[in-house]
């Protein structure tokens, strides 16, 4: 049996906002947790309230480390976070650094996210459009849990106000001032790689004309609501995976911050149906053996 991507920690996968770990037969982190077990990687893909603040999230995660913890027998674990995981994943390892070797962000808005920002300018909470809004995000996350098929547990709960709020610019930046691990001191720089004993690294994409609207993507309605988010970018235009901008997912050592992929592909979502060029598995499998030859 290979043993080339087997971590000396177990690897935990967190989702992002709306994130889940298997709807019916579909899984979110689609063709990597094969990829990462077959590596030898022991690996967990776990569940926090798909729509909450990223504080209650990473509590949420804690309480799943030391049942991991206790279940393997490892003494830390490696998180690796997609989109708010990530945020939730840098609230883990600052509360609790002895219980967590790395945290991995994966197109993570370390410094907010522009959409967000969008939203809460054209459809703020106490108008017409902003309650719409509330009333869709939270049904589309009663569905998800109803749907849910690789998570099995209490409820958790949701809090559209309180998601929304964690992913602005003013939200994420106070969250950066109780949380700073890992963070650039310079905009568009890399971060400390480590911090109290914690590897921090990070990697992201961007839309790329005709590269991510090729291939696949060519029939992924993802891909197109993607692009038609971008729109909405302005400090980093044109530099986005049409959620999350380049430079606002820096974290730690940055792995790389242009691969040619939106911000669902990055996870291979839409049954791996991704652009032109593009291996969103590639990356987690050379992450896994990065990790290991780094002793974690």
């Amino acid at each position: 049996m290979r043993q080339d991507l087997a971590t000396r920690y177990p690897l935990v996968l967190v989702p992002g906002m709306l994130g889940f770990v298997r709807l019916g037969l579909y899984p979110y982190w689609f063709g990597i947790v094969p990829a990462l077990r077959k590596g030898g990687a022991q690996v967990f893909a776990v569940q926090v309230s798909p729509l909450h603040g990223s504080e209650v999230r990473g509590e949420q995660l804690l309480a799943i480390i030391d049942e991991i913890c206790l279940r393997s027998g490892a003494p830390k674990v490696n998180l690796i976070g997609h989109s708010q995981g990530a945020l939730s994943a840098r609230y883990a390892a600052a509360k609790r650094p002895d219980r967590v070797a790395s945290v991995t962000s994966v197109a993570g808005p370390n410094h907010g996210s522009e959409l967000a920002d969008h939203l809460e300018r054209t459809a703020p909470g106490d108008s017409p459009q902003g309650r719409m809004l509330k009333a869709l995000l939270h049904g589309v996350a009663v569905l998800l849990v109803w749907l849910e098929t690789g998570w099995r547990r209490e409820p958790l709960p949701i809090d559209v106000h309180a998601s929304h709020q964690s992913m602005t610019a003013k939200g994420v930046a106070l969250f950066n001032q109780a949380y700073p691990q890992g963070l650039p001191p310079i905009w568009g720089g890399h971060g400390p790689e480590q911090v109290d004993g914690v590897r921090y690294y990070s990697w992201s994409g961007t839309l790329q004309p005709g590269r991510t609207d090729q291939g696949r993507n060519r029939f992924d309605g993802s891909n197109r609501f993607c692009r038609l988010f971008a729109r909405s970018f302005v400090t980093e235009k044109g530099q986005c995976d049409g959620m999350v901008g380049r430079f606002s997912s820096h974290l730690g050592l940055v792995i790389g911050d242009d691969y040619p992929l939106d911000h669902l592909d990055i996870v291979n979502q839409s049954l791996g149906a991704v652009g032109k060029g593009a291996d969103p598995v590639r990356l987690f499998t050379e992450h896994a053996a990065r990790l290991k030859a780094a002793g974690l």
